[in-house]
Parts: C-alpha cells; structure tokens; sequence
C-alpha cells in the first residue's frame, strides 16, 4: 500500500469516526451538545484535524443526513420486501418509516428537521436523499391511483409519516395508537 493510500484510507476512517461520535452524542443528548469542541475532545484530535474534514456542524449534521437517508432506505425496502400485496407493502413502508423515526431521533432530526447544508428536490440532490425518496416511490407509486402522479402522491404520503413521526415523538400523538393511524393511512390515503 503506497503512502498516499494509507493517508486517504486513515482520513476516510477519521471522517466516519467523527459522524459516529457526533451522531452519538446528539442520539444521547441532543444536537446542542454536539459543537466542533466537544467532538474533538470525544475523537483525540485537535480542532484543525476536525476542520479539515468539515467546515463545522452543519457539515456534520449533513453527513449524518446522508448516513441516515442510506439506512431508512434499506429498512423500508427490507420491510417491503419482506410482504406480498400492494397494501401489505404500503403498511409494512409506514411502519418501517415510523419505527426508523422513533429508533433514530437524532438522525431523522438531522434528515428533516435541521440545516445541513444538503439541497431537497432539487438537480443537485445527493444520491443518498434521492434513493430515500425511490424507496417510498417503490411502493406507493403503484397504489397512486389513475390520474395520479406517483411523485405527487408520494410527497402527500410521506408528508403524512412525518407529521405522525413528529406529532408522536414530541408528545402530541398518543404512541399505542401508531398502528391504528397506520391501517386509517393505508386504508383511506392510499385507498387500499
């Protein structure tokens, strides 16, 4: 392995430890007690080396994003895939998303709640946000109903998950009633 190699493979393995620990540590005390200071002193390394790989925290905050978009995308599609049927698929994709927002916190918070620095709907997307976005397409562009735009439907869908996501976790939804509002979505949204 040559010099260069060896230095690209221990910056890469710098950069994933620094949004592991900043991930931890908003999962156990919330995305304020994340700041480039502490984070330095959880990894060992001095403040400059935690700039060289990003500007600051909302670098950072987009990163994990990024990880998080990955790994909602693989929960829905395990859930998806695991089920036969149009419906059984939508319901088994809003409860994967629930549950990846209620096991996640700080990481959907990161997604969808704070500034990152990453661009929505947009040309320059990032790949991990756009494979998010399909893997709900996957399933609810079938069930979009004649006439209707599947991406369309989506948003409304997805719209939906969140508010029940935010709703629960901040207190204002009761949680034992999530599967109820599941099959009501399923049933009367997605008209299965």
């Amino acid at each position: 392995m040559s010099v260069q190699e060896r230095k690209e493979r221990e910056r890469a393995e710098r950069e994933r430890l620094i949004v592991a620990t900043a991930r931890e540590l908003a999962e156990q005390q919330g995305w304020d007690s994340v700041t480039t200071r502490r984070l330095a002193e959880c990894i060992e390394y001095s403040q400059p080396v935690l700039y060289s790989h990003f500007r600051g925290k909302r670098e950072i905050i987009g990163a994990v994003a990024l990880q998080g978009a990955t790994e909602m995308a693989t929960a829905v599609r395990a859930a998806t895939a695991a089920v036969d049927g149009p419906r059984e698929r939508v319901a088994a994709l809003a409860r994967a998303y629930l549950d990846f927002a209620a096991r996640n916190p700080a990481v959907y918070d990161a997604l969808f709640q704070l500034d990152g620095g990453l661009a929505y709907a947009q040309e320059d997307t990032p790949e991990p946000l756009k494979d998010a976005f399909a893997a709900l397409l996957e399933s609810l562009g079938e069930v979009a109903g004649d006439g209707v735009n599947p991406g369309l439907f989506t948003e409304v869908f997805w719209a939906s998950l969140h508010g029940l996501a935010t709703l629960t976790r901040t207190g204002r939804l009761l949680p034992q009633d999530t599967e109820p509002r599941v099959e009501l979505l399923v049933d009367r949204l997605a008209m299965l």
